[in-house]
């Protein structure tokens, strides 16, 4: 099924449980593939693969590692075309557990200049904040099991682009991807930060060599830059939307905002069990309750950068407890040991004391 038709008459194709992109002439591409990754010139195509069987994540490889699991990943889709088959040896590509058809594509044009990312992504089950403990290390070459949950992203540049401009071009994409994540305060599974990817993603950059425009700058500055941002933001944004409902209407709830904190619901029905469900649900998303806890998390936030003392985020936070629940205020003092965990305890005290 043809998606969509890149300015230079590249056609980006849903067949076979993946995104295939098949090019109409000579493209550069940077990528994060593990085969035939980084940049090549002599590429055909790409695609982003959804890896799931008979919607299972946990699928095995089909190789030692992971690099000659995705040449046989490129071989299968290959093997789809009837006519006129891609040279699986001239591809690169990602994968991931996101579903095809909940790809976003989005697209702007400034004078003669057009940039396309093409999206999805999934952030739920290991999405992390750069710094977080790690889970594995690679030692000898040996491979492990990608965790799922990622955003794959294939952005088009309709110009020539130099190889360090392509590069830099990625780091803008990149930053996009993260500031994304960051309006949604989507949070670290790992800690209490908020997430500034998942742990696999993956990026596909192409250009267009042929093109007689030539972009030497990708930062914020320029407006290929600009462009970047916008549409790698906007596809972010949607592609989570349509994976896993993930949108500012999702995250209005008081414990979306604190969760990644330790207060949830499980933890307000261990202090105080008995709560009826649908009056934790309704307070839960009570218009006042969600704008204080949000200052209250931003408290804790700057507390944790180093940009607010202790004993400053201890004085907001009796505040907004005073606000919150006036039997919550007097419980706020930050515990010299662990100031963090003190804090998010007496904002768990004042919510328990509404119920």
């Amino acid at each position: 099924m043809l998606l969509h038709t890149l300015p230079g008459g590249d056609k980006l194709y849903r067949r076979d449980q993946a995104l295939i992109v098949r090019f109409a002439g000579r493209r550069d591409v940077l990528s994060t593939a593990a085969y035939n990754g980084g940049y090549q010139r002599g590429l055909t195509w790409v695609f982003n693969h959804d890896c799931k069987i008979d919607g299972r994540k946990d699928t095995p490889l089909m190789a030692p590692t992971y690099e000659e699991h995705m040449r046989l990943v490129a071989e299968k889709l290959s093997e789809g075309f009837a006519d006129d088959a891609p040279d699986p040896a001239l591809a690169c590509g990602l994968s991931t557990a996101a579903d095809m058809e909940n790809v976003s594509i989005k697209s702007e044009t400034y004078e003669d200049l057009t940039v396309t990312a093409a999206v999805t992504g999934g952030i739920d089950c290991n999405g992390g904040r750069v710094g977080d403990p790690a889970g594995w290390h690679e030692r000898d070459g040996e491979s492990v099991p990608a965790i799922n949950g990622t955003i794959n992203i294939l952005l088009f540049v309709d110009a020539n682009l130099p190889a360090g401009t392509l590069t830099r071009a990625l780091v803008t994409c990149t930053e996009a991807k993260t500031a994304a994540l960051q309006e949604l305060l989507a949070p670290s599974l790992y800690s209490s930060g908020i997430a500034t990817g998942s742990g696999t993603d993956g990026t596909i950059i192409v250009s267009n060599p042929q093109s007689p425009l030539t972009l030497t700058y990708a930062g914020k500055h320029s407006k290929l830059g600009e462009l970047i941002g916008r549409v790698v933001m906007a596809a972010v944004k949607e592609a989570l939307y349509l994976q896993t409902g993930l949108s500012p209407a999702q995250q209005f709830n008081i414990f979306s905002r604190i969760g990644r904190f330790g207060v949830t619901k499980e933890s307000l029905l261990a202090k105080k069990p008995g709560i009826d469900a649908g009056l934790l649900e309704a307070l839960s998303r009570r218009n006042d309750l969600v704008v204080l806890t949000s200052l209250y998390v931003h408290l804790l936030d700057q507390l944790q950068w180093g940009l607010l003392s202790a004993e400053d985020a201890a004085v907001g936070a009796r505040a907004l407890l005073g606000v919150l629940s006036p039997g919550g205020a007097a419980s706020s003092d930050a515990a010299p040991g662990n100031p963090l965990s003190s804090l998010c305890a007496a904002y768990t005290d004042a919510l328990a004391a509404l119920l």
